[in-house]
């Protein structure tokens, strides 16, 4: 009994959500253009990825995110142009979202190793929903406790909504810190499926920033000859608020190359005073030469939904940047920050 009512208010969760608040992934640091418009370009080369969630795979209904993103990066011009496809389907509601954007950036140099980045994306958002399904409070009889009608027939709005949005952001950095700023969906585009109603999407605004130790390094033995391994801590945080909703995460990740081992928090009491301490996350990532980097990671809920019924969250990264060998590597960190 108690799983069947945890069940129904995790799917209530879903819809809510998704009419409410942009996806949050957990490797967010692995997805640059959909955290800040400012980190088109970051890599310094041109980089292209994807990355995959799957959220509380354990209930009945699915709830599946992705992105992927390809961006260059200029030394002429000083600039940064890349595009992001994101979207989002929910089964329980059959559900979708979209967006794909163009985006560009600007790096301005502030002193010998210090840099501002100010980027902007410009996209198209859409929704889509199968009324077929649909059933409203208006085909409620409650004296005969019977449906009126066919699921969907009390429908009269368009199944699909489509607006132009726009997102912009600034990020500074120098050789040990990063801060940056972000708003996305400052056009607040119409996600109501009804032609009367004006509900809007709400703008999202994210902080973003932390702090990078290096440690001692180590030798790698690659059987000609040894080198150096470099070892490091990061500190980092992300706050993200969109409407009534607020969420941080919090975290440190070794990197001992070519290896990255991470652990995160996540959660923050909102303006209602509630508990919303949702996830421990762990991070496992493997960074190559070649300039391919994966990461997984998976959510532990500890929110009273729990881990066991709702399956936690599994998220998938994966990052390519094109370069002669060892010249990803070096200019990956030029960023120091989780390999932006």
């Amino acid at each position: 009994m108690m799983r069947g009512v945890w069940l129904i208010f995790a799917l209530w969760l879903i819809v809510f959500a998704t009419k409410a608040q942009d996806i949050q992934y957990s490797q967010f640091y692995a997805n640059p253009i959909y955290l800040n418009p400012a980190l088109t370009g970051s890599s310094g080369l041109t980089r292209v990825g994807v990355n995959f969630r799957n959220q509380w795979p354990a209930l009945d209904q699915s709830f599946i995110a992705y992105t992927a993103y390809a961006d260059h990066f200029s030394e002429k011009y000083n600039s940064g142009i890349g595009f992001i496809v994101s979207g989002a389907r929910e089964s329980f509601t059959e559900s979708s979202t979209y967006d794909l954007g163009l985006s560009y950036s600007y790096r301005l140099r502030l002193g010998e190793n210090n840099f501002l980045h100010a980027g902007i994306v410009g996209s198209i958002y859409s929704r889509d929903v199968l009324f077929d399904q649909v059933i409203l409070g208006t085909q409620l009889d409650v004296d005969k406790g019977v449906i009126v009608g066919q699921p969907g027939d009390g429908f009269e709005g368009d199944s699909h909504v489509k607006a132009p949005d726009l997102s912009s952001g600034l990020f500074y950095y120098d050789t040990r810190f990063w801060l940056g700023i972000s708003a996305y969906h400052l056009l607040r585009p119409q996600i109501s499926y009804l032609e009367s109603d004006s509900n809007k999407l709400a703008i999202k605004y994210s902080a973003h920033g932390g702090v990078r130790f290096d440690l001692a390094p180590g030798r790698i033995n690659d059987f000609f000859n040894n080198t150096d391994q470099e070892r490091s801590l990061a500190l980092a945080f992300n706050y993200k608020k969109q409407g009534a909703f607020s969420q941080l995460d919090l975290g440190a990740e070794f990197y001992f190359e070519p290896l990255v081992l991470g652990f995160w928090y996540r959660g923050l009491p909102t303006k209602y005073n509630l508990p919303n301490s949702e996830s421990l996350i762990a991070v496992l990532g493997l960074e190559l030469e070649s300039g391919l980097t994966i990461g997984y990671s998976y959510d532990f809920v500890i929110s009273k939904l729990g881990t066991n019924v709702s399956g936690g969250a599994h998220e998938i990264s994966l990052k390519y940047i094109f370069a002669p060998k060892n010249r990803a590597k070096i200019y990956s960190n030029k960023l120091p920050s989780f390999r932006y």
